[in-house]
């Protein structure tokens, strides 16, 4: 098993307004210490634009480049989403980072709404991401779509229309499968060849429905601890390593956990949380 970090498990987001914003010193800092050798970049303006700064930076550390994840609007037949990410994949090429993980962006700022997508949209999404793939695989690197809360790839029914109607491989991100309403178990069982990257979550249910009902927005679920440490929620991730095992798959499992921070911590703040996750992963792997 593969294990890697993300930034967000300390609260680093792209969204605005998401909360404190830890330092790229402290959070690098501490994937070391609990042993992270291997890390996702992070959202635009944790680490620096220009690649081979990037890549320094992280070595500092002690830490390669996995990937990272990169929001697009892919469904607007106006826009071509092509020159951004092909952007995005020099930092990818000098840190010989294997793994692009696209999301669908709505053009909205966070995650607590999204547009309803036309036929139209629909197949401009096809086209773009057809286009992405290629590009992706043409710098060496595996292309994947993340299904996403707020997102245009964010139910069971538009996980189930793009694998229906397209040929990019996901992203299982075991928390935002869940709380869009897919069983992240069942899609490892019945779709673990196209799985190319795994993001693992663990998900408080009870809050989980709360977002689905549209009693909570993500963001809140997020501030209220939707996300519990790997073991202690309602993901059954030991049958989802289980399954992808089964298949064969040797990709990235990144410890990723969205947090909220209200300030800077004066305790170890996620640490601790991302210690255990870190934990259990390990234990699946024994």
């Amino acid at each position: 098993m593969r294990i890697a970090g993300a930034p967000i498990s300390w609260g680093v987001c792209e969204v605005p307004d998401w909360g404190f914003q830890l330092s790229p010193e402290r959070v690098l800092k501490e994937m070391a210490e609990v042993g992270i050798t291997a890390t996702e970049f992070g959202p635009e303006g944790f680490l620096p634009a220009e690649p081979e700064a990037k890549v320094a930076t992280l070595a500092k550390y002690g830490l390669k480049a996995v990937g990272g994840f990169v929001p697009v609007v892919l469904h607007d037949p106006a826009h071509d989403p092509l020159p951004a990410v092909e952007r995005e994949l020099d930092s990818f090429t000098a840190a010989g980072a294997e793994v692009l993980v696209l999301a669908a962006n709505s053009g909205l700022d966070g995650y607590d709404t999204r547009p309803v997508l036309d036929d139209e949209g629909w197949a401009a999404m096809f086209r773009n991401l057809d286009r992405l793939a290629e590009l992706a695989r043409s710098r060496g690197i595996t292309p994947s779509l993340h299904p996403h809360v707020g997102t245009m790839v964010e139910t069971a029914d538009d996980v189930s229309r793009v694998l229906e109607g397209s040929a990019i491989p996901l992203c299982l991100d075991t928390g935002h499968l869940l709380i869009g309403g897919s069983d992240p178990v069942q899609i490892a069982r019945s779709h673990a060849g196209r799985v190319a990257h795994v993001h693992a979550k663990d998900v408080n249910l009870g809050l989980a429905k709360k977002v689905q009902e549209g009693e909570l927005t993500y963001q809140q679920a997020v501030s209220q601890g939707i996300y519990v440490p790997l073991g202690q929620g309602d993901v059954d991730f030991a049958a989802i390593v289980g399954k992808l095992n089964e298949a064969g798959f040797d990709g990235w499992y990144v410890m990723e956990q969205d947090t909220i921070l209200p300030a800077e911590p004066a305790d170890e703040g996620p640490l601790g949380a991302v210690r255990q996750s870190i934990a259990y992963l390990k234990s699946l792997a024994s």
